[in-house]
């Protein structure tokens, strides 16, 4: 089902949408070498707890995930990009890990992800990340009242192809409000003027990622972690985006974060 939010509700989704953003940028400040996951993880239990907001991922069983899910945050390592579960593993120099949190603070959700490299970083990694942050403020900069749900997901493969980066179309971006999952379902692949007419008071979860060779996934044996089907690197962009008369309105940016521009484009 498709919820329409007034102003008053898009403004107190954006409370939860700055919590959520404390969070990543405390997650990514902390991911080190040598840190390991779980204390990464408990880490975010501690300010959702000490916040008084509730964790969206926990209990989390939908059909595709082995059980109900026990954490707060998924934290995706290297070839891995969505629903990392976080476990006993010591980052190394070099690691690419993307962080994907989305809590509920009375009663209204905000959902974010962003990637980051640990220790030295790597050309190659670098762009694989800013292509997916490029590729989400192309999403952001098409939801627009009157454009249509496939002009985003236009706008995101179209990121992808300049980069060169396969594009996956089975996971993608969701509707979102009062729960984590609402309608539509918004693809990181698809045909402008195609699709759902953008209105306002509609809330999006925008989340391009993209593998380095490979448009396929595999699952891991915990039910949950998905990774790149040939073993090359990820990364995974995400906003929950709020569409107003004026415009799209970023509920989740980090106060440290830059956006993205066409100008950044790689040759």
């Amino acid at each position: 089902m498709i919820e329409l939010k007034t102003p008053a509700e898009i403004e107190r989704m954006h409370v939860t949408g700055r919590f959520v953003a404390e969070v990543l940028s405390e997650v990514s400040r902390l991911a080190a070498v040598d840190v390991n996951l779980l204390d990464l993880e408990h880490h975010a239990r501690a300010m959702i707890k000490q916040r008084g907001a509730e964790s969206c991922y926990w209990d989390y069983a939908p059909s595709f995930g082995n059980g109900p899910f026990r954490n707060v945050i998924c934290l995706s390592v290297n070839d891995a990009v969505l629903h990392g579960l976080p476990h006993d593993y010591t980052l190394r120099d070099g690691d690419v890990l993307s962080a994907d949190i989305a809590v509920s603070i009375d009663g209204w959700v905000a959902d974010s992800a962003c990637t980051v490299v640990v220790g030295t970083p790597a050309d190659e990694d670098l762009r694989l990340i800013r292509a997916t942050e490029e590729a989400l403020e192309a999403a952001i900069e098409t939801a627009r009242p009157g454009n249509r749900l496939g002009d985003i997901s236009a706008a995101i493969s179209a990121v992808a192809g300049a980069y060169g980066y396969p594009v996956n179309d089975e996971f993608g971006g969701h509707g979102l409000g009062r729960t984590m999952h609402e309608g539509p379902h918004v693809s990181n692949k698809g045909k402008a003027g195609r699709g759902l007419t953008l209105r306002p008071g509609l809330t999006l979860a925008l989340e391009p990622w993209f593998a380095r060779t490979t448009d396929r996934i595999v699952y891991d044996p915990d039910g949950w972690t998905i990774r790149s089907a040939d073993g090359s690197r990820t990364a995974h962009s995400e906003h929950t985006v709020a569409i107003t008369e004026d415009g799209p309105l970023v509920l989740t940016r980090r106060e440290s974060e830059r956006p993205a521009g066409k100008a950044d484009l790689p040759s």
